[in-house]
């Protein structure tokens, strides 16, 4: 095999299939970015059996041939090659040069006939959503994922379509996030559960244009990415999403309106005060016409009111500072609204549409006075 390609092309097609590559494998095969040149155009191809990322670059082939290299030492050397045309070459024994300018390395690739390529997949059913509403809607709810093992479901966000609703929703025992989104056309109902490493990974190399769109495909245990020259395979995770309707409820006693980023930045400053892993509450004493959040740690305490806008009851409710946090963070809108019962029970953040709702559970805290 033989072929000439620019240092940015190449360095972005690897760069992309690289996020397939497994880390953790005794199969040395996967640790490979197989590099296809066998059918007139120049492949480059990741696989760890849960993801696999392809994607199509431009180049010149002036020797048809295949070749899997080593993607950690493969990326290496691209990334501090000289910004001009790179050079492959193999022979028969799998040797391998890379030649660009006046530098040149010689490694050893392996056979690309081991390598485990895409699975072909039958695609049943598709959507057509824009790069950046994919791209949002990852941001907006992948934090509320779970990074434990022990319930799977938890480490991966529902795709519920109805109609022209896509519904994303993720949770990990503590929080629920859920966005909904309005597709162009409408669609026959689905429901998948998508691992978060899966949707982490797509949204690091989606290019994320609002007029660019990506095919999404399902069938009962895959799910496909498709956008631009790039083509994403994953598992699914199998069993039932839970009920998530039955958590949600539109009853309150409190209602709150205040100024989103007033009230970001002042959860911000009293998490200055908490160490690392100590699960201090804020405080959140909510009268009339004002909110006052209170933080009391080893390093000291801090206090501070905000103004608001309440219908309802007083309260007095503790939240972990960090689930309010990642909420606001995501929500683009200038003011954003609190619907809460009592001390135990859950905080509703959503707006009058309901196109995004963050469900908290409160914590217990002793009041100091």
């Amino acid at each position: 095999m033989k072929l000439v390609c620019s240092k940015s092309n190449l360095l972005n097609g690897v760069q992309i299939v690289s996020k397939a590559v497994s880390n953790k494998t005794t199969m040395s095969i996967l640790e490979c970015i197989m590099v296809d040149a066998s059918k007139g155009i120049i492949t480059l191809t990741a696989n760890d059996m849960d993801l696999g990322i392809e994607t199509i670059i431009d180049g010149d082939i002036l020797e048809k041939g295949v070749i899997a290299l080593d993607a950690k030492i493969f990326l290496e050397i691209v990334r501090k090659l000289p910004d001009s045309d790179i050079i492959i070459e193999t022979d028969s024994s799998y040797k391998t040069t890379i030649t660009c300018e006046k530098a040149k390395f010689t490694i050893i690739g392996k056979s690309g006939e081991d390598f485990s390529y895409l699975p072909v997949v039958e695609k049943e059913d598709s959507i057509i959503i824009s790069q950046f509403t994919l791209k949002e809607v990852v941001r907006q709810t992948i934090f509320s994922i779970s990074d434990n093992d022990n319930n799977k479901l938890m480490t991966g966000e529902l795709f519920e379509i109805n109609g022209d609703e896509l519904k994303v929703v993720s949770l990990d025992g503590h929080r629920i996030s859920i966005r909904k989104i309005q597709l162009k056309e409408s669609y026959a109902p689905k429901k998948v559960v998508v691992p978060g490493k899966t949707l982490n990974e797509v949204s690091k190399i989606l290019p994320g244009g609002a007029e660019s769109d990506v095919t999404i495909s399902f069938t009962s245990k895959h799910i496909v990415f498709e956008f631009e020259n790039t083509t994403v395979v994953s598992r699914l995770i199998e069993g039932e999403y839970f009920k998530i309707d039955q958590m949600l409820s539109n009853d309150y006693e409190t209602k709150v309106k205040t100024n989103k980023k007033e009230f970001l930045n002042c959860i911000d400053r009293a998490t200055l005060l908490v160490k690392e892993g100590d699960k201090k509450p804020i405080i959140i004493n909510i009268t009339d016409g004002s909110m006052e959040l209170k933080i009391n740690s080893i390093l000291g305490s801090m206090n501070e009111e905000i103004d608001i806008e309440k219908q309802g009851k007083d309260l007095m409710i503790g939240f972990n500072p960090k689930f309010l946090i990642d909420a606001l963070r995501v929500i683009d809108e200038e003011e954003v609204e609190l619907y809460m019962v009592n001390p135990k029970a859950p905080c509703f953040i959503k707006n009058p549409e309901e196109s995004y709702i963050y469900l908290i559970l409160p914590v217990n805290f002793t009041t100091v006075s």
